[in-house]
């Protein structure tokens, strides 16, 4: 059992050893930590497990998380889909689960301040970062994914190429950290940030129906300040349920812990921090016995759905309640006003 801060004890919101605990009770001795008892891993979903178990503390089972990302990875720098028990069960390559570990690294660093785990995962880090990049457009947008076959799907997402956008500044910090320069890396990440701000009709639309969609390019820091707010403003009404949370899919009554958690983080990035205090709240009470967040549920019926409990979902309400009251130094990863461009810019203080 890691030793909590008493600060992390004392707060009150939420049993942060109960969450925590069931994220290193999925895991399996290799290190991997699937969805649920039974379930499937994808990597992008582990790396947030792992940020989860940062908040926590459990760095050893998230030092050996990571471990399990680099003994799966493809040559090509790429992870699968999806696993089941270490077996890949979808064979597609996403480009922003290629990448994600990299703010699952520099979350870890900027808790435990380890030069060894950096430079123990550079090597993966930088063939993930390579391969999403493998797949930018010249007008900067990312190409989501290449099929188990190598053919590359030409169509670009919001929500994953605003991930990538906030891997590429995780990435870029841990090169700093390391003293290495990444000019190619800065470049695409301008790029990126450029497409998103700038054309955003390019993404597909189709998945505008999924909440990720409105938050995630202010969540990875693509949009801050007036566009940050006026796209929050804008959408509120299509993907909120007031006093309850956040719907996965504007048109279906199901509130997700996960995309609320998220949407918490989002608000918080941007200095809002009361608004994302307020919605966080509306969660609180949404647990099992154990004090284990359930994924989602409908509404108004309060039909709890699925029934599984989620590692990840868990990850992500550990992330919003660091955010919100600073229970680690990792807390700010997100925060818009400690990142200049690339640059985090508390790296020699926090």
């Amino acid at each position: 059992m890691p030793q909590i801060s008493a600060k992390i004890r004392a707060f009150p919101a939420l049993n942060i050893d109960s969450v925590a605990g069931f994220i290193a009770g999925l895991q399996q001795k290799s290190g991997d930590i699937p969805w649920h008892t039974d379930g499937k891993t994808d990597p992008w979903d582990l790396v947030e497990s792992i940020m989860g178990l940062n908040v926590g503390g459990f760095f050893e089972e998230s030092r050996l998380a990571f471990q399990w990302l680099a003994a799966n990875q493809n040559s090509d720098g790429s992870w699968f889909s999806s696993y089941i028990n270490g077996v890949p069960e979808d064979r597609t390559s996403e480009s922003h689960m290629a990448c994600y570990i990299a703010v699952g690294l520099f979350h870890t660093y900027l808790i435990v301040r380890d030069l060894s785990l950096l430079e123990c995962y550079w090597t993966s880090m930088e063939k993930g970062i390579e391969f999403a990049l493998s797949l930018q457009t010249e007008t900067g947008e990312i190409y989501w994914a290449k099929s188990p076959e190598g053919k590359i799907d030409p169509m670009s997402l919001l929500a994953g190429s605003s991930s990538i956008y906030m891997s590429l500044k995780c990435a870029l910090s841990v090169a700093a950290v390391l003293g290495k320069v990444k000019k190619d890396w800065e470049q695409a990440f301008e790029r990126l940030g450029a497409s998103i701000q700038e054309n955003i009709h390019v993404y597909n639309v189709s998945k505008s129906r999924f909440s990720m969609y409105w938050f995630y390019p202010i969540l990875s820091g693509a949009l801050r300040g007036e566009k940050a707010q006026a796209r929050i403003d804008k959408y509120w009404r299509k993907y909120m349920i007031e006093g309850q949370g956040t719907r996965c899919v504007s048109d279906q009554p199901w509130v997700t812990i996960a995309e609320t958690s998220e949407l918490v983080l989002a608000l918080n990035a941007m200095g809002n921090t009361h608004k994302a205090r307020m919605v966080f709240s509306w969660i609180q009470d949404r647990v099992y016995a154990d004090k284990t967040f359930w994924c989602g549920y409908t509404y108004p019926d309060m039909v709890i759905w699925p029934e599984e409990k989620i590692s990840w979902t868990n990850a992500v309400a550990l992330m919003a309640a660091d955010s919100l009251y600073h229970l680690t130094p990792a807390a700010r990863l997100f925060d818009h006003s400690v990142w200049q461009g690339h640059r985090y810019m508390e790296l020699g203080t926090c």
